[in-house]
């Protein structure tokens, strides 16, 4: 039986996560365009829009959890339709209701392993600092430089402790004075808000607060843009402020001030994707490349969807815990833009899309073709 939502319910929520400009929508369809999803089957979010004008939205519908909140939509809506509150207004209320459909239900487990380890991974928070064993790596104490607030892929996804194992032993080859929180770290909460979970989100975020705050944490340093995104446009709505760098500012930051100096040549073909949450959410294009073009040897190409138009991995909204039919991730899609520029090595900045694409690499046998790397990796070989 379809679950059909009152408009008044709607209309709460919508205003209550920042406005109510979907009111404004006068059906143009430039959203439907632009979206990554009409890249790989049909999809319609301006449907979604007009549904929730009228208070008739399916609050179990599939579509109404496909939206990745990869902000390519706002950036060419005529009108200014908040397209992400929307989405997001949406999953509270089906959150509210616990109506979910059958590939959302994997992603809604994670909340346990959230509230009880501080992680989506459901691993121990006494393990969280187990990656930085035998490395240059201290607990921060009140007084250091920089907090270096490692996050949970990085922290536990095999795959992703080899990039913070990099950023560590980099940032102490720079002599910057910095501590990670180890068990005292919690997930920044930004994946469980974008699926309605507000109470799962606002209690991470306390917890995290209370400890910068108690640490007497300054400074942070992030390597996820999600965690970025979060710390730096979220957390002041609990009326706090805190300094937030992405680790790529902080590394062309060290390299313009000759504190890495990049000796080695990297003599690979390198193309660059842009994280949506470090470069739509945030405006971070630059940075990235400037790094990669500073170090010798290396050939640095674009792919056809770059900066603003770059095509999303298909990881944000909370889509990286859900399962996605072969076929319909944008990630496969975005390895072929990648082979289409003859590039050897698919360089990022996020655990979500590194997780996406070392998927697609597999899947699509790409294993000999196409090395995926965050660019602290690229940056310690060029050391």
């Amino acid at each position: 039986m379809e679950t059909v939502t009152p408009f008044p319910e709607i209309a709460d929520e919508i205003k209550e996560a920042g406005g109510e400009t979907f009111k404004y929508c006068y059906q143009c369809g430039k959203c439907d365009v632009v979206c990554p999803w009409n890249k790989v089957r049909k999809f319609s979010m301006r449907r979604i829009v007009r549904e929730a004008a009228f208070g008739l939205t399916e609050i179990e519908s599939e579509d109404v959890w496909r939206c990745t909140t990869c902000g390519t939509c706002p950036q060419y809506c005529p009108r200014g339709v908040e397209q992400i509150p929307l989405g997001v207004s949406l999953r509270r209320i089906a959150t509210k209701y616990e109506v979910f459909p059958a590939s959302v239900r994997s992603a809604r487990a994670v909340k346990a392993g959230l509230l009880l380890e501080g992680n989506p991974l459901n691993e121990e928070r006494a393990k969280r600092a187990d990656w930085a064993r035998d490395l240059p790596v201290r607990p921060f104490a009140e007084g250091m430089e920089i907090l270096y607030f490692v996050g949970c892929y990085h922290s536990y996804d095999p795959r992703l402790k080899k990039a913070a194992a990099a950023t560590a032993r980099i940032l102490h080859k720079a002599g910057v004075d910095f501590g990670i929180l180890g068990t005292k770290e919690s997930c920044c909460g930004e994946s469980i808000r974008k699926i309605g979970g507000e109470k799962e989100f606002r209690t991470l975020a306390k917890q995290n607060i209370k400890t910068f705050i108690d640490e007497g944490v300054k400074k942070i340093v992030v390597a996820s843009p999600h965690c970025y995104h979060t710390f730096k446009n979220e957390y002041p709505e609990f009326m706090v402020s805190f300094e937030v760098v992405h680790m790529s500012q902080l590394l062309l930051d060290l390299i313009r001030k000759g504190r890495l100096e990049l000796k080695e040549e990297y003599r690979k073909r390198v193309t660059y994707h842009d994280p949506c949450y470090l470069g739509r959410h945030n405006g971070i294009y630059d940075e990235p490349r400037e790094i990669l073009k500073a170090i010798p040897g290396l050939e640095l190409v674009e792919m056809a969807s770059s900066r603003q138009d770059s095509l999303c991995c298909g990881g944000g909204g909370g889509r990286v815990w859900m399962d996605t039919p072969k076929g319909e991730r944008f990630s496969d899609l975005r390895l072929g833009q990648a082979g289409e520029v003859g590039a050897q090595v698919l360089a990022t900045s996020c655990p979500y899309c590194i997780t996406m694409f070392e998927d697609s690499r597999l899947s699509l046998e790409y294993e000999d073709k196409i090395a995926i790397k965050d660019i602290t990796e690229i940056v310690e070989e060029a050391l």
